[in-house]
Protein backbone atom coordinates (compact mmCIF):
# COMPACT_ATOMS: atom_id res chain seq x y z
CA UNK A 1 0.00 0.00 0.00
CA UNK A 2 3.12 2.17 0.35
CA UNK A 3 2.63 4.98 -2.41
CA UNK A 4 4.73 8.10 -3.09
CA UNK A 5 1.51 10.18 -3.05
CA UNK A 6 -1.76 9.77 -3.82
CA UNK A 7 -4.70 8.07 -1.62
CA UNK A 8 -2.29 6.48 0.64
CA UNK A 9 -0.43 9.94 0.86
CA UNK A 10 -3.28 11.60 1.64
CA UNK A 11 -4.14 8.72 4.43
CA UNK A 12 -0.50 8.81 5.45
CA UNK A 13 -1.23 12.71 6.00
CA UNK A 14 -3.84 12.07 8.11
CA UNK A 15 -2.44 9.91 11.15
CA UNK A 16 0.32 12.14 11.13
CA UNK A 17 -1.78 14.87 11.66
CA UNK A 18 -3.81 13.16 13.95
CA UNK A 19 -0.83 12.20 15.85
CA UNK A 20 0.96 15.58 15.94
CA UNK A 21 -2.58 16.58 17.57
CA UNK A 22 -2.74 14.23 20.07
CA UNK A 23 1.12 14.77 21.23
CA UNK A 24 0.14 18.94 21.51
CA UNK A 25 -3.01 17.31 23.85
CA UNK A 26 -1.32 15.22 25.74
CA UNK A 27 1.71 18.07 26.22
CA UNK A 28 -1.03 20.09 27.38
CA UNK A 29 -2.30 17.67 30.26
CA UNK A 30 0.99 16.99 31.10
CA UNK A 31 1.08 20.58 32.04
CA UNK A 32 -1.99 20.30 33.84
CA UNK A 33 -1.05 17.64 35.62
CA UNK A 34 2.45 19.42 36.89
CA UNK A 35 0.41 22.58 37.80
CA UNK A 36 -1.87 20.73 40.21
CA UNK A 37 1.21 18.70 41.60
CA UNK A 38 2.63 22.21 42.21
CA UNK A 39 -0.47 23.38 43.87
CA UNK A 40 -0.80 20.15 46.08
CA UNK A 41 2.89 20.90 46.98
CA UNK A 42 2.28 24.81 47.85
CA UNK A 43 -0.38 23.72 50.32
CA UNK A 44 2.46 21.17 52.19
CA UNK A 45 1.20 17.93 50.59
CA UNK A 46 4.19 15.58 49.66
CA UNK A 47 4.36 15.20 45.83
CA UNK A 48 6.30 12.00 45.70
CA UNK A 49 4.14 10.19 48.51
CA UNK A 50 1.49 11.77 46.29
CA UNK A 51 2.70 9.99 43.03
CA UNK A 52 3.55 6.36 44.75
CA UNK A 53 -0.39 6.27 45.47
CA UNK A 54 -1.44 6.98 41.98
CA UNK A 55 1.03 4.25 41.14
CA UNK A 56 -0.69 2.10 44.05
CA UNK A 57 -4.49 3.03 42.99
CA UNK A 58 -3.44 1.69 39.69
CA UNK A 59 -2.74 -1.80 40.99
CA UNK A 60 -5.32 -4.33 41.10
CA UNK A 61 -5.70 -5.52 44.64
CA UNK A 62 -3.52 -9.04 43.80
CA UNK A 63 -0.42 -6.81 42.30
CA UNK A 64 -0.66 -4.75 45.38
CA UNK A 65 -0.58 -7.37 47.80
CA UNK A 66 2.28 -9.12 46.15
CA UNK A 67 4.56 -6.50 45.64
CA UNK A 68 3.89 -5.35 49.29
CA UNK A 69 4.59 -8.66 50.24
CA UNK A 70 8.04 -8.63 47.81
CA UNK A 71 8.86 -5.22 49.49
CA UNK A 72 8.67 -7.24 52.99
CA UNK A 73 11.25 -10.24 51.88
CA UNK A 74 13.26 -7.96 50.31
CA UNK A 75 13.57 -5.84 53.18
CA UNK A 76 13.89 -8.87 55.77
CA UNK A 77 16.19 -10.28 53.60
CA UNK A 78 19.06 -7.30 53.74
CA UNK A 79 18.17 -5.95 57.32
CA UNK A 80 18.02 -9.65 58.68
CA UNK A 81 15.53 -10.83 61.09
CA UNK A 82 12.23 -12.61 61.28
CA UNK A 83 9.14 -11.83 58.67
CA UNK A 84 6.55 -10.33 59.86
CA UNK A 85 3.37 -12.27 59.82
CA UNK A 86 0.39 -10.36 57.57
CA UNK A 87 -3.21 -10.84 58.37
CA UNK A 88 -5.16 -10.12 55.65
CA UNK A 89 -7.88 -7.34 56.39
CA UNK A 90 -11.85 -8.69 57.00
CA UNK A 91 -13.02 -6.02 54.64
CA UNK A 92 -11.79 -3.43 52.18
CA UNK A 93 -10.26 -0.20 53.93
CA UNK A 94 -11.19 3.01 52.39
CA UNK A 95 -8.41 3.66 50.10
CA UNK A 96 -9.51 0.11 48.36
CA UNK A 97 -13.15 0.98 47.66
CA UNK A 98 -11.86 4.82 46.56
CA UNK A 99 -9.79 2.94 43.92
CA UNK A 100 -12.11 0.54 42.71
CA UNK A 101 -14.63 3.33 42.75
CA UNK A 102 -12.12 5.08 40.75
CA UNK A 103 -11.38 2.84 37.59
Amino acid sequence: MVQAGGVAGEQLRSYIERIERLEEEKKGIAEDIKEVYAQAKAVGFDTKIMRKVISIRKMDAADRQEQESLIDVYLHAIEGGDLPTRTAPSQPDDMDMDADAAE
